[in-house]
C-alpha cells in the first residue's frame, strides 16, 4: 500500500527545509527563502546561518536536476552521519 506524500514526522518539515536552504548556499545556488523569521534559534545555530546574501527567492525551476540531486544526497548523507553518530554514542 503506497502511502502518498505523507511524512513519517510531520514536525521534521521546518528543520528539513532550513536544512535544504543551508545546503543549497553552501553550493552556491540561487535559491532560498526566508527562513530566519521561522526558524528555531537553537537549531539554526547548530546547523549555522544561512547568509542573507544568499536569499533570493523561493524558486527551484532554473536549477538543473544535477544540482538538486546534489542537495538531496547532501541532505542524506548528513543525516546518515547523524544517525551513525548518535548510534555509536550509545
Amino acid at each position: 500500500m503506497a502511502r502518498g506524500n505523507n511524512k513519517v514526522v510531520p514536525e521534521s518539515k521546518k528543520a528539513l527545509d532550513i536544512l535544504k536552504y543551508e545546503i543549497a548556499a553552501e553550493l552556491g545556488l540561487p535559491v532560498g527563502k526566508q527562513m530566519s523569521l521561522h526558524a528555531d534559534t537553537e537549531f539554526a545555530t547548530e546547523l549555522g546561518s544561512i547568509p542573507s546574501s544568499s536569499i533570493k527567492e523561493d524558486y527551484w525551476g532554473h536549477i538543473s536536476s544535477r544540482d538538486a540531486g546534489a542537495v538531496g544526497g547532501t541532505i542524506t548523507k548528513r543525516l546518515i552521519q547523524k544517525a551513525e553518530e548518535a548510534l555509536f554514542s550509545l
